[in-house]
C-alpha cells in the first residue's frame, strides 16, 4: 500500500510476495523490498500478513486483514516493527475500479508510543481495447507516519497522492507513476518522484 514516503532512498529497489488464498476466502502472504533504512531500519522490510477477501455482491468486494512490517536488518537494536489492521471495499464500475480503504496501527512502541491512521482511495479506469489502464490514489494520514511529522515538522496529517498509468502483457506489467506528499521534501524519502515499475506474477 502506497504510504507517500520511500524507503529507497530514491534508488531501484528490489521486490517480491508470496500469496496463498483459499477458495473460502482465507488467505497468508507475505512482500519484501530492499530499502534505504539507514542504522534504524536497514536495507530489507518484510511484510507478512493474513486476512479475508469475498464479495458483497456482483460489483462489490471487500478486504480485512492484518499486517505485520519487520525489519530485520536494523542495527540499532531498535523496535522498529509494528502490526497494523486493515481493512477495504473494491468496487467494480464498468471499466472503472474503486477501492476505499483503511488502516490503523494501535499505540505501540515503534510508533512512539502512539497510533496512527490511514485512509484511502484508489481507482483504476482501463483504456478499451488495450493492455492500458490509468491509475490515481489519495491517501490521509494522522499519526507518527504523517509525511509532513517524518520530514521535521509538528504537523502529525498529512495527505499523499499518485497518478499514473500500468500497461499488462502476459504475465508481465509495467508502469509509470507521479508520486507526491504534503509537507517539505526530502530528497530520496519525502520528495515528490515520478517512479517506474516492472513487475511479474507467476
Amino acid at each position: 500500500r502506497f504510504r507517500g514516503v520511500s524507503l529507497s532512498g530514491g534508488d531501484p529497489a528490489i521486490q517480491g510476495g508470496i500469496d496463498i488464498a483459499h477458495d473460502s476466502g482465507f488467505y497468508v502472504g507475505t512482500w519484501a523490498s530492499s530499502i534505504d533504512g539507514g542504522p534504524a531500519f536497514g536495507e530489507l522490510e518484510v511484510d507478512i500478513y493474513a486476512g479475508y477477501s469475498g464479495q458483497l455482491s456482483d460489483a462489490v468486494s471487500f478486504d480485512v486483514g492484518v499486517l505485520y512490517y519487520l525489519y530485520p536488518t536494523e542495527d540499532l537494536g531498535l523496535d522498529t516493527d509494528y502490526w497494523e489492521p486493515y481493512a477495504s471495499l473494491g468496487f467494480n464500475l464498468g471499466p472503472a475500479e474503486a477501492t476505499v480503504g483503511v488502516a490503523w496501527a494501535p499505540s505501540q512502541d515503534s510508533l512512539g508510543n502512539d497510533d496512527n491512521l490511514y485512509v484511502y482511495t484508489d481507482l483504476g479506469v482501463g483504456i478499451p481495447n488495450t493492455p492500458i489502464t490509468l491509475t490515481g490514489h489519495l491517501g490521509y494520514t494522522d499519526g507518527p507516519l504523517a509525511p509532513p511529522l517524518l520530514a521535521g515538522t509538528a504537523d502529525d496529517t498529512g495527505l499523499d497522492w499518485a497518478i499514473g498509468a500500468t500497461a499488462s502483457a502476459g504475465m508481465f506489467e509495467v508502469g509509470v507513476s507521479y508520486v507526491g506528499v504534503e509537507g517539505p521534501s526530502i530528497d530520496g524519502s519525502t520528495d515528490d518522484a515520478i517512479v517506474g515499475t516492472i513487475s511479474a506474477s507467476f
